[in-house]
């Protein structure tokens, strides 16, 4: 079955597909890491991953805060009380006890991609590790719509796709996909760049990586501080209604923990496999992805000079 080519837009009446890859052709977007999905950058290899146990607490935050302040309205009335125990314990207990359980778990390995070798290595559940030539990745953002009597809500996901390399592989162990939850459109053209650029431009063309312990003023009570001390009380206000109402302090706390030490590609093979290899055995473009490269970067060029004439 033939893949939609890289550059081309599918449109229907509720829903938009921009295919990205393969051939990895420049977006026209900037890098932007806008989920944290860089866990590691260097010379050789970029690691990301999909792990977000802050986005579980800051969906799960607000309805904690709103079910706090419906029980303080209900605190008189007794009979109200005990419905509203009931219901608050199936709405809030259970997505409460699998947000627990899913701090103890382990974190999912990430997928590394080596610009040196131009090859990916998609790790398994079942311990399995493929080596995917990264020319055959695909890449799209999708985008769907609803309009209900609340207006319109637009819902869209960057889709990373991988061909498990093994002709004699069974039918359900051919494909592998991970789907980065960014809204679609522009949003996931960007977070698709930070790999893009990284294997096409270099390790400098795409932000550092952000998950872990940052430094004191870019966390929440530091930005907080350093807001406070220049007198800036609207990004004071709008940081204590993100840290009380959203979650954010208890998000990032827990992003943190488990992210401090993001997980390693412990097969011995892999190790060998992600060690730097001298300029001269660098792996080449094609001659296929060259000319659409070169295509690309022209009609962006001659995009720029239209919108500036």
């Amino acid at each position: 079955m033939s893949k939609p080519t890289a550059g081309t837009t599918k449109k229907g009446i509720f829903s938009r597909n921009d295919y990205l890859a393969p051939l990895p052709i420049p977006t026209g977007r900037k890098p932007s890491d806008v989920l944290n999905i860089i866990w590691r950058k260097n010379e050789v290899f970029l690691d990301i991953g999909n792990y977000s146990i802050g986005s579980a607490v800051m969906v799960l935050w607000p309805m904690v805060m709103l079910f706090a302040f419906m029980g303080y309205l209900f605190r008189n009335d007794h009979d109200e009380m005990h419905i509203f125990a009931v219901m608050t314990t199936f709405i809030i207990g259970v997505p409460t006890f699998f947000l627990i359980q899913g701090l103890f778990r382990e974190v999912p390995l990430p997928i590394r991609f080596n610009r040196q070798r131009r090859e990916v290595c998609v790790p398994r559940d079942n311990g399995e590790y493929w080596i995917v030539p990264w020319e055959s990745v695909t890449a799209a953002a999708t985008q769907q719509s609803s309009v209900s009597q609340a207006g319109k809500t637009t819902m869209g996901l960057l889709v990373i796709g991988f061909e498990n390399p093994d002709p004699d592989a069974t039918q359900d162990n051919q494909h592998f996909s991970l789907g980065f939850n960014c809204g679609g459109g522009t949003t996931a053209m960007a977070l698709w760049e930070c790999t893009r650029s990284y294997m096409e431009i270099g390790p400098e063309a795409v932000p550092e990586s952000r998950v872990g312990i940052a430094p004191y003023e870019e966390t929440q009570i530091g930005s907080l501080i350093v807001d406070l001390r220049k007198g800036d009380m609207l990004s004071v206000l709008w940081g204590i209604f993100c840290i009380t109402i959203l979650g954010t302090y208890l998000a990032e706390k827990l992003q943190d923990w488990k992210l401090s030490h993001p997980p390693e590609l412990p097969h011995p093979d892999i190790i060998e496999w992600s060690k730097p290899l001298p300029p001269e055995q660098w792996a080449k473009r094609s001659p296929e992805l060259e000319g659409a490269i070169a295509q690309r970067e022209a009609e962006l060029a001659a995009l720029v000079e239209r919108e500036l004439a």
